[in-house]
């Protein structure tokens, strides 16, 4: 991808390359020492390649200057805006639903809507999160792990429990579906206390 990035003026070959580098400058924090997976909001960020960062962000603001948008400079814009936070409490959600707002108008994906649907949960509460989430196919992949989330976040641990178990079902990977499993029994451990 870098030597097309290099022979190209096409900024979404950049955008590209920016969201591949700003992706993997996370992959040391996506799994702990026993190999099982960490939520992005878990992550150890100390663990992140920071110059695997900047030169994503280098090349996506190349790109964005261009202007000539498209979907994969949005994702990649997405990654830096999380790469960005030093901590997950310090994400800027409401530029991230703005980035999402783009990628609907770009793709109309039903999947990039379904990861609005946790942007705006975290921007603006778990409630208008579910709001969006009703808009969306129950059939979707991850839907009900998205559910279960939002769920949770709203205090209704029961519910929550329920749609990890069923997400957990669900899941096309072991990583995924042991850690959906894990996310099921403890707030079923919870609910029992």
């Amino acid at each position: 991808t870098r030597q097309l990035a290099a022979g190209s003026d096409d900024p979404e070959v950049a955008g590209l390359l920016a969201l591949m580098l700003l992706h993997h400058a996370r992959r040391p924090a996506r799994t702990d020492p026993a190999g099982l997976l960490v939520p992005l909001a878990e992550q150890d960020r100390s663990l992140w390649d920071t110059r695997l960062i900047a030169e994503g962000v280098a090349l996506l603001q190349a790109a964005l200057a261009r202007d000539r948008l498209g979907e994969y400079q949005a994702q990649a814009a997405i990654a830096a805006l999380h790469a960005d936070a030093q901590t997950a409490d310090e994400t800027d959600w409401l530029q991230i639903v703005e980035w999402y707002d783009e990628l609907v108008r770009l793709t109309g994906s039903p999947v990039v809507r379904l990861n609005r649907a946790v942007a705006l949960g975290e921007a603006d509460g778990a409630r208008a999160g579910l709001a969006a989430l009703a808009e969306l196919d129950p059939a979707l992949p991850r839907y009900s792990a998205v559910a279960a989330y939002l769920h949770e976040r709203n205090g209704d641990l029961a519910t929550a429990a329920r749609l990890y178990a069923d997400a957990a079902r669900l899941a096309a990977s072991l990583p995924e579906r042991e850690h959906l499993a894990r996310q099921a029994a403890r707030l079923n451990a919870q609910l029992r206390r």
